[in-house]
């Protein structure tokens, strides 16, 4: 016992031999994975790690507090960094702030990420200047840490990413001047806070596109102006929706991610006019589910053809999925999620979506079939997969998966999933009876799923 304990010590030491044997940029590199306060303690392994740490090229501050901040600074010895993340949880003054910028920004710091969790006293807090002429950035974060200024120099020449969370803005112009000082900018990350009247983005290289308007915002923008030709990628994600949007061309347009949050009155012209702007999407995920009421101001036909869409996921209430499919002539996947939209008015949308004037309102409660609408061309043609979420078997669920299975001639797969609170015994009885609709595809599968829990 003896003989394997010694050698148990002697293949440890090996190893640590091995480690310590490698040169000071690999185990500088390795330490690069670990916080920075973890970095400072392997000053403990020995003589050889007193210093390594010193010479790591990311610093990485997690709630710590200023007197290890400031150590660390003034002992590390690398003349340039790679990152800088901060992420500081107690009040801060806007002296602090500057001189942690400062010390990054003389590093030649590629990428900078700074959070002041404590944002109702940092809010305030105006950023400092030097960061707004950092050559050397890639990629900035900044989230609850200040006010970004409306004069002064902008050159960030290799700034490549962009993340503005809940900041404030000296002036409406504080935006556009940030955004035209990052020539080759390509993501831009935007949640809105504050008050903005006028939110405008333009840029010819932006490809990524985030814009988020959070529910503690009050009031919301008046207007969002978007000029971004080279745009591949937008999520949108609005509380209010009562902004007047308007968007230059957007041809280079790949995905779109919209979610449309209101608790009052959703104008129906403004969810339009900001679908009109996204007609050559290849792929669309459109969230209505948090619209409390819906109200068409002017009863018209949708003119918004999507000719590239071949993926769409919605979550919407029913009688908006005939219309999204005759406006699809090429769509080729539906991921669809049913969210009854209970309002007074809605068999005013109704009779929008499908053409049909003859029923009365007492007698419409979700999905129906008439003669008199015709088969949309991407379910005679296209339509190879359908995936219906959070089915609960009530009679119009019924009426519109048997009208999509009779219809699809090409369809391949038609996935539902139960709704989660439903019984064993609900989930055979829909599961029967879907089995026995007929399909217009030969190839047609369908397959029941529950919903799986995260």
């Amino acid at each position: 016992m003896t003989e394997q304990r010694s050698g148990r010590r002697l293949k440890s030491s090996q190893i640590d031999d091995r480690l310590s044997d490698l040169p000071d940029s690999v185990l500088s590199h390795i330490l690069s994975f670990l916080s920075t306060q973890e970095s400072v303690a392997t000053t403990i392994l020995g003589r050889r790690w007193r210093y390594l740490w010193s010479y790591v090229p990311n610093l990485d501050f997690d709630c710590v507090n200023q007197e290890i901040i400031y150590r660390v600074l003034l002992q590390h010895k690398l003349r340039s960094l790679t990152a800088f993340r901060l992420h500081y949880a107690t009040r801060c003054s806007a002296y602090q702030l500057e001189t942690w910028i400062t010390f990054a920004a003389a590093r030649n710091v590629r990428k900078l990420d700074l959070c002041l969790k404590d944002h109702v006293s940092s809010r305030r807090i105006a950023l400092p200047r030097c960061l707004f002429t950092c050559e050397t950035l890639v990629d900035l974060s900044l989230d609850s840490c200040g006010v970004v200024p409306s004069s002064g120099a902008v050159r960030l020449p290799r700034l490549k990413k962009l993340d503005l969370w809940y900041l404030d803005y000296e002036t409406h112009e504080s935006l556009p001047r940030l955004i035209s000082g990052c020539p080759v900018l390509e993501e831009l990350s935007i949640i809105f806070y504050g008050d903005i009247v006028y939110c405008n983005v333009s840029s010819p290289t932006i490809k990524k596109f985030l814009l988020k308007f959070t529910s503690e915002y009050c009031g919301g923008p008046d207007r969002l102006e978007i000029n971004t030709p080279a745009l591949e990628y937008i999520e949108i994600n609005d509380y209010f929706l009562n902004i007047k949007i308007k968007c230059g061309v957007l041809t280079s347009l790949f995905e779109a991610n919209i979610t449309l949050q209101n608790d009052g009155q959703l104008c129906f012209q403004s969810l339009r006019k900001c679908l009109d702007s996204l007609c050559n999407v290849k792929y669309l995920t459109l969230d209505l589910s948090r619209c409390v009421e819906i109200i068409d101001s002017v009863p018209s036909p949708w003119t918004t053809s999507f000719r590239n869409l071949t993926q769409l996921e919605l979550i919407a209430d029913c009688c908006f999925l005939p219309k999204f499919l005759e406006i699809a002539d090429n769509l080729e996947i539906l991921i669809f999620t049913e969210q009854v939209c209970r309002c007074n008015i809605q068999l005013k949308l109704y009779k929008l979506c499908c053409y049909d004037q003859r029923y009365d309102e007492e007698e419409i409660e979700g999905w129906k079939e008439t003669p008199q609408r015709k088969v949309p061309r991407c379910l005679s043609s296209h339509l190879r997969i359908i995936k219906l979420l959070d089915i609960k078997g009530n009679k119009h669920d019924f009426e519109f998966i048997r009208y999509l299975l009779r219809n699809a001639q090409v369809l391949e797969m038609m996935e539902i999933a139960y709704a989660e609170a439903l019984t064993l015994e609900e989930k055979v009885n829909i599961l029967e009876k879907i089995s026995r609709f007929q399909r217009g595809s030969n190839k047609c599968e369908v397959a029941f799923v529950d919903v799986k829990v995260t």
